[in-house]
């Protein structure tokens, strides 16, 4: 018999769903219990409108104040506390996060009591005389029917409390059942990410899956999708997305000529190495056909800088080679680095790079994948959606 595996997070889920629409079912709606559950569903609506509303605002004032009253705001904040979250931004979600949240739902909570008084509870009255004469299976439908709000309330709830976990990592086998279950992915695509405000997710909607493989093959091991050198003897050779580093990155003449041009007449090295990051986030597209086919372990496709260049598009190790590719034209020191990076749902293998910046003495981040998400160049929130990093090359 077929093994069929089973996502514990879509059953968790389907739990939440179908728990109360049976609960509704099963006891009816009474005289008796009706007001409390039409009380229980507004109090439930009220806390999960609450929780996106709080969400909605810290994301807006913290992260992304560009202007308006969020802007206004953050500039009322005293720097010592904005300093204090810059360098531990975690305390948003612990902290700020629950107590925006709890002032909406009390306040939300007290403006539904004085509607109640005067539309809900002379409604309700009257819907108890009419239940007091329907049959058994009118009420039993009426229980169920009721209960079908706070159904999607629970697993909205759910949905944004696995969405945090996966956040701060508390589990990497919790992250990889999120990135498989179908049904989390969908809530989240339709109302976690539009309500967090995240911007890479909604650039890149087919990230949410491992597109980004690193392989490790013995050299004398013959691969039909592999190109292995014959005289390579028995070392271990690291494939990304079915090719080396080296073939990754390798450029040609057209593209160090164009990098050059690109940047001609700068004569700073931060702004040359922000020109090619912008040319590369405009310029190329994120190739979700190729992303499926890596995903599924396809690798009868082109990788790398030069590929990307001449198609305008690729997925993350792509625009990661292109960018070593048009650094080094241009005499930078640079990296490829490989983690993981978080696209709104879940973390999924991820490329991005690290450019020296020789008058200042340091490595930034750079990630041109994500650059249609927002400022993703030497940005204090790189660290919010990448972790794990680990030098791949360096040239």
């Amino acid at each position: 018999m077929k093994n069929i595996n089973v996502n514990p997070i879509t059953i968790i889920l389907a739990f939440a769903f179908i728990y109360p629409l049976g609960k509704g079912f099963f006891q009816k709606f009474s005289s008796s219990n009706l007001k409390n559950e039409i009380e229980n569903v507004e109090n439930t609506i009220i806390f999960i409108f609450s929780l996106l509303l709080g969400v909605y605002f810290c994301k807006k004032i913290f992260f992304h104040q560009d202007n308006g009253i969020y802007k206004r705001l953050y500039e009322e904040i005293p720097h010592n506390i904005i300093s204090y979250i810059d360098i531990n931004p975690g305390i948003i979600y612990i902290v700020i996060m629950p107590i925006v949240i709890f002032i909406l739902y009390k306040i939300f909570i007290y403006i539904m009591e004085l509607l109640n008084k005067i539309t809900l509870n002379p409604l309700l009255n009257g819907i108890e005389s009419i239940l007091e004469h329907k049959s058994d299976l009118f009420k039993r439908i009426s229980g169920l029917v009721f209960q079908l709000p706070k159904s999607i309330c629970y697993i909205i709830f759910i949905a944004f409390i696995l969405n945090t976990l996966s956040i701060f990592n508390v589990s990497p086998s919790i992250n990889k059942y999120l990135g498989q279950s179908k049904p989390y992915n969908y809530i989240c695509r339709k109302v976690v990410i539009p309500i967090t405000n995240s911007n890479v997710a909604k650039q890149l909607p087919n990230i949410l899956n491992d597109s980004f493989k690193v392989v490790e093959k013995n050299a004398q091991i013959q691969n039909p999708n592999i190109n292995i050198p014959s005289n390579a003897g028995n070392r271990t050779i690291i494939y990304y997305n079915g090719v080396t580093l080296a073939e990754g990155v390798r450029s040609n003449a057209q593209i160090d000529n164009f990098a050059r041009k690109l940047v001609s007449g700068q004569k700073d090295n931060m702004a040359k190495a922000n020109i090619l990051y912008t040319w590369i986030g405009k310029n190329i597209s994120y190739d979700n056909d190729k992303a499926t086919s890596v995903l599924n372990n396809d690798f009868n496709i082109k990788s790398g800088a030069i590929q990307a260049y001449n198609t305008r598009k690729g997925i993350c190790f792509d625009y990661a080679c292109l960018y070593v590719a048009m650094c080094r034209a241009n005499g930078f020191k640079v990296r490829l680095i490989t983690g993981e990076g978080f696209n709104g749902v879940s973390w999924v293998s991820y490329a991005w790079n690290q450019v020296y910046i020789k008058e200042n003495n340091v490595w930034i981040n750079v990630d041109t994948t994500f650059y249609n998400g927002g400022d993703y160049f030497n940005s204090w929130i790189f660290e919010r959606d990448h972790r794990d990093p680990k030098i791949a090359g360096q040239w």
